[in-house]
């Protein structure tokens, strides 16, 4: 009885906290992510007040909390959009897997952590967190823009690259054989594929047997599905996150809306219950030693990851505006990189710490990348515009220079390649910064271009 009113005592101080942290962040318009991480610093082992009757609780609701995440993440695309972004995103997911999981790999060899860890550290750098950027993109009102279903294409084939890369990490560090591994990886792909299949071709006879008019048959059913089938992934070696990720995918319609409300509110305490069970395993003194080496990975894949985002919104034909407002909202890392973490601290005890540091850097530096990417560009355009135009005489008194060969030249010309008349070919020569404003769209109106004709 002892154990148990401790427990209780300590779960609910643990909950009260949490509840409590997630208030403070939405006043402050963070994402609450780096609090609970820090919660579980100051409840673990070494921190200010640590906790061990709740220890086991806590370890399974957080299985459940990476269960719930995957889930919820999968109910949100149907397999023909997944279907529709692999066809269309894919050399945008080969660029981000190549400029972003690169420095974690490098990383990790220089620090002289192994291959395996060099393969960890490579996805905990890659995969940025969807969680957190849809929360920014519907606090910055960007859900509608021209650029956001480039960000989201990145974001599915990430979640759709674990469905690999989860498998393969983890026969690492079982340290299976290559043949043993290669068997993990086709049971992998075969799972995968098979249920994109079922659930393109038997979609909707999947979700009608699972719809109920009743919200609590409704949620009993989805949630026993998903643990029964995240638990046989587990047991292929295909991963729990994987399998719950798939059955979201399986399920659409008013299934799929009905099961994300009901779901949510259980993905939202679990999910910080696994943000505090990481923090619990990490020892804070731990974190010092690591931090210089997670300044620099910030650092670097800030930049890596904006540059995936401004290239693959190019590609899609965005203006320039829209590219680094891309760019900027790719750079959150959370919950992938915590998981990706957490299976790796069994064989390199030290990404757990790194790991931890680098989140916290990037989940609070990613809003603030978000809203700053964009106008921090163009003021620095601008400036370099200006201080080129005046050594060379580029725009004379006269104007020769037509606004589509300044912003030509400034590298920000849209890819449409669509300018106001009166701006880009101006009869007498002169370039109006009136007209070359209002030939950019409302949602991706390139403002450095219109300052370079102004100017």
């Amino acid at each position: 009885m002892h154990d148990t009113t401790a427990m209780l005592i300590e779960l609910g101080a643990i909950i009260l906290v949490l509840g409590l942290l997630g208030r403070l962040a939405g006043r402050v318009g963070f994402s609450p992510i780096p609090l609970y991480l820090l919660a579980g610093l100051a409840f673990g082992q070494g921190g200010i007040l640590p906790l061990s009757a709740s220890e086991e609780f806590v370890s399974t609701g957080a299985e459940i909390g990476v269960v719930l995440l995957l889930l919820l993440l999968g109910l949100e695309y149907s397999a023909s959009e997944l279907v529709t972004n692999l066809k269309t995103q894919y050399p945008s997911g080969a660029v981000d897997f190549v400029l972003n999981a690169a420095p974690g790999a490098v990383m990790a060899l220089l620090l002289g952590w192994g291959p395996v860890a060099a393969v960890a550290l490579a996805g905990v750098t890659w995969i940025s967190s969807s969680g957190v950027i849809a929360k920014v993109l519907g606090d910055l009102r960007r859900l509608g823009n021209r650029e956001t279903p480039v960000v989201l294409g990145i974001l599915v084939l990430e979640d759709l690259a674990m469905a690999v890369y989860l498998p393969i990490l983890t026969a690492l560090l079982a340290g299976v054989s290559l043949a043993g591994g290669t068997v993990t990886l086709l049971i992998s792909l075969g799972t995968v594929g098979g249920v994109l299949y079922v659930a393109l071709r038997h979609g909707r006879l999947i979700s009608r047997a699972v719809s109920s008019d009743n919200a609590e048959m409704l949620l009993l059913v989805v949630l026993g599905l998903t643990l029964l089938v995240a638990g046989i992934a587990q047991h292929l070696q295909v991963s729990a996150a994987v399998g719950a990720f798939l059955v979201g995918i399986a399920l659409s319609g008013e299934v799929a809306e009905g099961a994300s409300s009901l779901l949510t509110p259980l993905r939202d305490l679990f999910a910080a219950v696994f943000f505090v069970f990481f923090g619990l395993h990490t020892d804070p003194s731990a974190i010092p030693p690591v931090l210089l080496p997670a300044l620099a990975l910030a650092s670097v894949t800030t930049l890596t990851k904006i540059a995936t985002g401004y290239w693959a919104a190019r590609r899609a034909g965005i203006s320039a505006k829209g590219r680094w407002r891309a760019g900027g909202t790719l750079v959150a890392r959370g919950e992938f990189s915590i998981v990706i973490a957490g299976l790796a601290v069994g064989v390199e005890p030290r990404i757990g710490p790194l790991a931890t540091a680098y989140v916290l850097i990037l989940v609070i530096l990613g809003p603030l990348a978000a809203r700053w990417t964009e106008p921090v560009a163009r003021r620095i355009t601008a400036r370099t515009g200006s201080r080129r135009g005046t050594g060379t005489g580029a725009v004379g008194a006269t104007g020769a220079t037509g606004a589509a060969g300044t912003v030509g030249a400034a590298g920000a010309t849209d890819a449409s390649g669509s300018h106001d008349v009166s701006g880009s070919h101006d009869a007498s020569g002169t370039t109006d910064a009136s007209g070359v404003a209002g030939a950019a769209d409302a949602d991706s109106a390139d403002a450095a271009g219109a300052v370079h004709a102004g100017r």
